[in-house]
């Protein structure tokens, strides 16, 4: 082989190599160190701070904590632990309140002398709130005196100075994010409370107390019963009445602690929360592992003694089966917590996955030893939910087994599907009803756009198993329809298999709309979530209101935007047309005002506001139906979803 000598054209040299300094990194890549940059990774900067103040807390120094949004966007987390040190820190010749602040990877986490237990292992939690802050203010309370000292972007402004004197002791942080760096600034109360509730059940020897000065909201919160309590406001929000009494049970390792609550309820579904160091692991971990393998292992130790009770024989329980209608609690405390990425949302310890199965497997013989009636409740449970799985198992194999064109001949009745090869080009509207679906089909771009009309409202996901969601109609139809397969147990979806570049819901403004959009939004995020995150799933906006005057004709999105119109044309004639759905528009209003990719509003959705969709579902189910429309109504219009005009 012959080398040949090419012109070089551009020059690379060391000159080309920057290397950024302190936290530039940070502002630089902040998706990094936060996940992202959205109202999620807004929300991280509360928690990381919190957080902090937690781990003081669980190391015995502290037992109050107060969060406050000011009227003008600041964030403030004081509390009552023993205050950040302010000594001089020797390899850095700088104080150590300065260092933490300005220091990636620095902290007292990194040993276990300080935090047998934290959440914040990394030493990047309070440093990176610092750099994706306009500015932060640090006030502690230590050795009698208070210090100060502020930054901007970062930056240290002044140096570590001596306040006044003081009788406390804690730590108190103001920071505003800088809206140079995220889409949105402003906090939501829910979000913060909903976070602020599960360290007081975790730690009931904390009291928390929140302030919103923006809504006059203030929230004293406490919860002495810990988990069983959690527990407890998980069957409230639910409408769920448990079998038996709430059990709780706690065990430990060396300084490996788990604790976990349960109880089996009259529903179908099965509803988790898992912690590891009070860090919420939505995607769960080797904790959750070891505790359901461990809990399928006590049941059926205890099975053969009911099956011949029960005059029962050849069932093999699984341990879907077992935690059918289970609620449940699960949180540990670990020495040396290994997470998937800083957003910390899966434990992967694998070393101790094994000593929680044992001490968790213990404690639950212990439970079904001395309360018969726990075990027998749960077995008959678990043999309803066997059986409904055997019934349903032809009708799941339909969805799950066939071939991508067997599926497609599944909607084909319904599927208006579109001509393009080209993935990004691809676009499937999901419309409700018949006559929408009709319009829809005739208007449409029959190049690059499919329409899949429903009938009615799909299957409400958090109210069904498995077993019957995939026996509905109209869920078998999206899944068919998109091709890419769904996430449950050991199934998953298969992205590169996605048909269209764009899914678009298209309901009507109404009540019925919103809460088929809902429902439609929570089954895309408990067995589609990877489509949102990818930004695959949007929500069209259809005008309620078409103006019409001698010579034009226009469209309004809402009731005020109506009112501002309407002021304008005051001395003109007009007639307003109100659109009750979208089955009311002819093919060229619906291609002119939902369709077309030149005029048309479409909102994509965020893996933040689906899990809100998700959260009303799940608080709402099994109430009457009328309340629950209301209640979506109310809500639906507050999901923070980023608007593009596509």
């Amino acid at each position: 082989m012959t080398l040949v000598n090419k012109k070089i054209t551009d020059s690379y040299s060391g000159k080309d190599i920057k290397v950024l300094k302190g936290l530039e990194a940070v502002r630089q890549r902040p998706a990094m160190y936060i996940g992202s940059t959205d109202k999620k990774g807004l929300h991280h900067l509360i928690n990381e701070v919190v957080d902090n103040s937690i781990d003081e807390a669980v190391a015995g120094y502290c037992n109050y904590i107060k969060v406050i949004i000011t009227k003008n966007g600041e964030c403030i987390v004081e509390d009552n632990g023993r205050g950040i040190p302010v000594d001089i820190v020797e390899s850095e010749g700088k104080p150590a309140l300065e260092v933490v602040l300005t220091t990636l990877h620095s902290g007292a986490k990194f040993s276990n002398k300080v935090y047998k237990i934290s959440g914040g292992l990394h030493g990047v939690g309070v440093s990176v709130v610092n750099a994706l802050s306009s500015y932060l203010k640090a006030e502690v309370h230590r050795n009698g005196y208070i210090y100060y000292q502020e930054y901007v972007k970062g930056n240290p402004i002044n140096p570590v100075t001596k306040k006044g004197k003081t009788n406390k002791t804690g730590t108190i942080i103001t920071f505003k994010p800088d809206p140079e760096i995220f889409k949105t600034t402003e906090f939501d109360d829910e979000y913060i409370l909903e976070r602020l509730e599960e360290l007081a059940f975790l730690n009931p020897f904390i009291t928390i107390e929140f302030i919103d000065e923006r809504k006059n909201i203030k929230k004293i919160i406490n919860y002495p019963g810990g988990l069983i309590d959690f527990v407890k406001t998980i069957l409230q929000h639910n409408n769920l009445n448990e079998l038996y009494e709430i059990v709780y049970i706690k065990s430990s390792n060396q300084d490996l602690i788990l604790e976990a609550s349960f109880v089996h309820t009259d529903s179908e579904i099965e509803l988790i929360k898992s912690f590891a160091n009070n860090i919420n692991t939505v995607d769960g971990g080797v904790h959750v592992s070891a505790f359901r393998q461990a809990f399928t292992k006590a049941v059926n130790n205890y099975l053969p003694y009911f099956l011949e009770k029960l005059k029962e024989k050849d069932i093999n329980l699984s341990g879907d089966d077992i935690r059918n209608s289970m609620v449940y609690v699960i949180s540990v405390k670990v020495p040396n917590p290994q997470f998937e990425g800083q957003t910390k949302a899966k434990l992967v310890n694998t070393e101790i996955k094994s000593v929680l199965e044992n001490l968790i497997y213990n404690e639950i013989k212990k439970v079904f030893d001395t309360k018969p009636e726990v075990i027998e409740k749960i077995i008959n449970k678990a043999i309803i939910s066997y059986k409904a799985r055997l019934a349903a198992k032809r009708a799941k194999q339909i969805v799950l087994t066939k071939t991508k064109t067997e599926l497609l001949y599944t909607v084909a009745g319904k599927l208006a599907d579109c001509i393009s090869k080209e993935f990004e080009k691809r676009e499937l509207f999901i419309v409700e009803g018949d006559s929408a679906g009709g319009s829809a089909k005739a208007g449409r771009d029959r190049n690059t756009q499919a329409v899949l009309p429903l009938k009615g409202k799909i299957i409400n996901v958090e109210k069904s198993n498995i077993d019957k969601i995939l026996q509905n109609n109209e869920i078998r139809s999206i899944i068919a329809a998109l091709g890419c397969g769904i996430d449950y147990e050991d199934k998953h979806l298969d992205i590169s298999k996605l048909r269209y570049s764009k899914i678009i819901i298209a309901t009507d403004a109404d009540i019925d709309g919103y809460h088929i959009r809902t429902l439609l939004l929570a089954f895309f995020f408990k067995y589609m979530k990877q489509l949102i995150y990818k930004g695959h799933i949007y929500l069209a906006q259809p005008p309620l209101f078409r103006i019409m005057t001698n010579n034009q004709s226009f469209y309004v999105y809402n009731d005020k935007e109506l009112n501002k119109v309407i002021k304008n044309l005051k001395e003109n004639s007009y007639k307003i047309q109100r659109f009750k759905g979208l089955g009311e528009m002819n093919p060229n209003q619906l291609w002119e005002t939902v369709m077309n990719p030149k005029t048309r509003i479409l909102k994509k959705v965020s893996l933040l506001d689906a899990e809100k969709a998700h959260n009303i579902i799940n608080i709402l189910m099994g109430i009457e139906v009328e309340n629950r429309k209301k209640i979506i109504l109310e809500n639906a219009n507050q999901f923070s979803i980023e608007e593009l005009d596509l």
